[in-house]
C-alpha cells in the first residue's frame, strides 16, 4: 500500500521550493499597500487585531479565520452628485455599486494574498450577514471600527466614517489575514467631522442629536424598510390581511411595487441624507466654503422638502419628531423586526 509521500501531488508540491504549506511571515506594509491600492481601493490602512478598539469583533474574527492576527481596511469612493439626489434611485445605485466595488475589491486583495501563500477571509461589505444571529450581532466585522483604528478617518455625528480628503463618500471593506505587518497605521489624530449639523437637520426621523446621542432604533426602523425591518413587517401584513382590498387598506401600492423592487434587484434605503448633505473632506468642502446658503439650497432643502413616508414606531420620538419638523411628510406607524408590531384595532 502506497503512502502520502507516494502521491503525485505530495511529491509535486514537495519538488517545489517550500513545502506548498502558508506563509505567515510578517507582511511589508509598503508593499501590501500597493497591492491594495493596484486592486482598486482609493486608500487603505491597517490594523492589528489586538487592537483594543477592535475588542467586540475579536471572536468572531477568530471563528472567520482561525489565527488571525492583521486587518485591511480599504475605503472606495462614491458618486457625491449621485448620492445627493432626491430621486432615491440614483443615490441607491451609488450606494450599491460602490459596496459591490468594495467587496470586489477586497476579494481581489484576497486572491492574490491566497496566491502568494498568505491566509486571508473577507467579510462582507455590507450584506449577506449571519442571518442566524438576527436580533443579536449578525455582523462579522465592524468595519468603521476597523476604519477609524486603520487611520482611515473618525465616525461624525452621524455615526458615518468621514475620511478626511473624500468626507463620507465611501464604502469601507476589511479583510482578514493571518500574519503580522510590519507596520500598522496609526489613527487620524483629529475628527473631519465639521460639526455643522446639517446631518441633525436634514434626517427625517431625528435620529441625530447635535450633543452626538444617535437614536439607532429610529434610524434602522426608516432607513432600512426595505432590508430586514420592512421585510418581516410587510409579510406580517401579508398574512393578517384578509384579503386584497383589506391588504391594499394596509399597504399602498407604492409600498407593494417598492417592496417588489428591492427584493427583485437590490434594498432601497429610504434616507440616508445624513451622507448626503455632509460637507466635510477635502475634496467635498470647497462649494460649502464658497457659499453655505447654496449648499443648503442645493443639496439640503430638496431633501428636507421631498414628500415621502416615513416609517415610525408607534409613540416614538421619530413620530413627534416628523410631525414637528417636516409637515410634507407622513409619518406610517409600522414594526421593524426588533421591537414587537402594535396591536391592530
Amino acid at each position: 500500500m502506497s503512502t502520502l509521500s507516494d502521491h503525485p501531488t505530495v511529491k509535486a508540491v514537495r519538488a517545489r521550493a517550500g513545502d506548498g504549506g502558508y506563509n505567515a511571515a510578517p507582511l511589508d506594509a509598503a508593499e501590501l499597500r500597493e497591492l491594495c491600492l493596484r486592486a482598486g481601493a482609493d486608500d487603505v490602512g491597517f490594523a492589528s487585531v489586538d487592537d483594543a478598539t477592535l475588542a467586540v469583533d475579536r471572536d468572531d474574527i477568530q471563528a472567520a479565520l482561525p489565527g488571525a492576527r492583521s486587518l485591511i481596511s480599504i475605503c472606495v469612493r462614491m458618486n457625491r452628485d449621485s448620492v445627493r439626489s432626491p430621486m432615491r434611485s440614483v443615490a441607491n445605485v451609488d450606494f450599491h455599486g460602490t459596496l459591490d466595488d468594495s467587496d470586489e475589491v477586497t476579494r481581489r486583495i484576497a486572491r492574490e494574498l491566497e496566491r502568494r501563500g498568505v491566509r486571508a477571509a473577507v467579510p462582507a461589505a455590507a450584506f449577506p450577514q449571519e442571518m442566524d444571529r438576527f436580533g443579536g450581532k449578525s455582523w462579522v466585522v465592524s468595519h468603521k471600527l476597523v476604519a477609524a483604528a486603520a487611520g482611515l478617518g473618525h465616525m461624525g455625528i452621524h455615526r458615518n466614517v468621514i475620511h478626511p480628503r473624500f468626507g463620507n463618500f465611501i464604502m469601507l471593506g476589511t479583510v482578514l489575514l493571518e500574519p503580522l505587518i510590519t507596520e500598522y497605521s496609526t489613527p487620524l489624530a483629529w475628527n473631519p467631522c465639521l460639526e455643522c449639523n446639517l446631518c441633525v437637520a436634514a434626517c427625517p426621523v431625528g435620529a441625530i442629536d447635535k450633543d452626538g446621542d444617535f437614536d439607532f432604533i429610529s434610524c434602522y426602523t426608516h432607513n432600512y424598510r426595505e432590508f430586514m425591518s420592512g421585510f418581516t413587517s410587510w409579510v406580517e401584513q401579508v398574512v393578517e390581511a384578509d384579503d386584497a382590498n383589506d391588504y391594499r387598506e394596509r399597504v399602498s401600492d407604492q409600498e407593494t411595487v417598492s417592496m417588489w423592487q428591492s427584493l427583485a434587484f437590490k434594498p432601497k434605503y429610504r434616507a440616508a441624507y445624513c451622507v448626503s448633505v455632509c460637507p466635510a473632506g477635502e475634496d467635498v468642502i470647497g462649494p460649502f466654503l464658497s457659499d453655505r446658503k447654496q449648499h443648503i439650497r442645493d443639496v439640503v432643502r430638496p431633501l428636507q422638502q421631498k414628500e415621502e413616508t416615513v416609517y415610525v414606531l408607534p409613540d416614538s420620538p421619530a413620530e413627534a419628531h416628523v410631525a414637528k419638523r417636516f409637515p410634507n411628510k407622513h409619518a406610517k406607524r409600522v414594526s421593524n423586526g426588533l421591537v414587537p408590531p402594535p396591536k391592530q384595532a
